[in-house]
């Protein structure tokens, strides 16, 4: 296996998915790499993405580790195996990686939930909405770079029309419906467009109210996605410093929680679609 200047998140979410059954299993790096009749620099390698790892060394580091979880095992094979390149390595050097790494999640995502307060998740966006959103950043962006993330974010919405959609499932803010992004219009549009896709049988929207009382559960937007295991799921956070990906199992069940207790806060399908309807009618 070829080594790797930069590995994708996927990359070194395997590396760390085998580095963890290693401790698991209570074998140093060097005991592994006895057992596999490899040396430990290769183990370190494969442990921090810098290199590839086949299905026959995985499966017997798996079997060295004692890891019984054929499908977790048969998940590590997929995303060690795969080889594909997807649409977003186009913009490979010209856009922030957390973007790349982003659409790569999605594209291998067995759902994806999303919770957000300020504005329209990603996924349901219209061109002018996200386009005005990233107008907005400061430093400014230089015009190409613009055009080019409202691009690749228009992108990322075809995963929702194809042939076998995720189920997707958004929860979303009053506040965020009724603040003018790009003005009365784009606002107008992207509500319309909200509630057509929510029109669609793998698309849920959910909105959480102004008079819901008592709610403090979570004060950031958050992304959930769902992995071919549950052990296997990520959570994406937009924060000052920028794009973090959670995967530690500890965290995840916090999040699952989060989603739950939200989710349970928020109006029914039915009724957030009116609520989407009459704020699109007061515009």
């Amino acid at each position: 296996m070829g080594s790797r200047r930069e590995p994708t998140a996927r990359q070194l979410r395997l590396a760390v998915e085998l580095r963890r059954l290693r401790e698991a299993s209570g074998l140093s790096a060097r005991e592994a790499a006895a057992l596999l009749g490899v040396n430990s620099v290769q183990i370190s390698q494969i442990e921090a993405g810098t290199t590839g790892v086949s299905e026959q060394r995985l499966r017997r580091m798996a079997a060295h580790y004692a890891c019984t979880d054929g499908e977790l095992v048969d998940a590590l094979v997929a995303m060690a195996t795969d080889r594909g390149r997807g649409w977003w390595e186009e913009y490979r050097g010209l856009l922030p990686t957390p973007f790349l790494d982003l659409s790569e999640l999605e594209c291998h995502a067995t759902f994806r939930w999303d919770v957000d307060f300020l504005h329209v998740p990603g996924l349901l966006q219209t061109e002018d909405y996200a386009r005005a959103l990233f107008s907005r950043r400061v430093p400014e962006l230089p015009r190409e770079e613009l055009e080019l993330r409202v691009r690749h974010r228009m992108q990322r919405r075809l995963g929702m029309e194809s042939a076998r959609p995720m189920p997707y499932e958004a929860l979303v803010h009053e506040a965020a419906l009724r603040i003018r992004v790009g003005g009365r219009a784009t606002l107008q549009d992207q509500l319309v467009n909200l509630l057509e896709l929510s029109e669609a049988e793998h698309v849920t929207v959910r909105v959480i109210p102004f008079d819901l009382e008592e709610f403090a559960d979570i004060t950031a937007a958050m992304a959930y996605a769902g992995g071919a295991v549950p052990r296997l799921d990520t959570v994406v956070r937009d924060g000052p410093d920028g794009t973090v990906f959670v995967d530690s199992e500890a965290q995840l069940g916090v999040f699952r929680t989060l989603f739950r207790r939200v989710k349970a806060a928020s109006l029914d399908p039915e009724r957030s679609r009116d609520v989407i309807h009459r704020l699109t009618k007061e515009l």
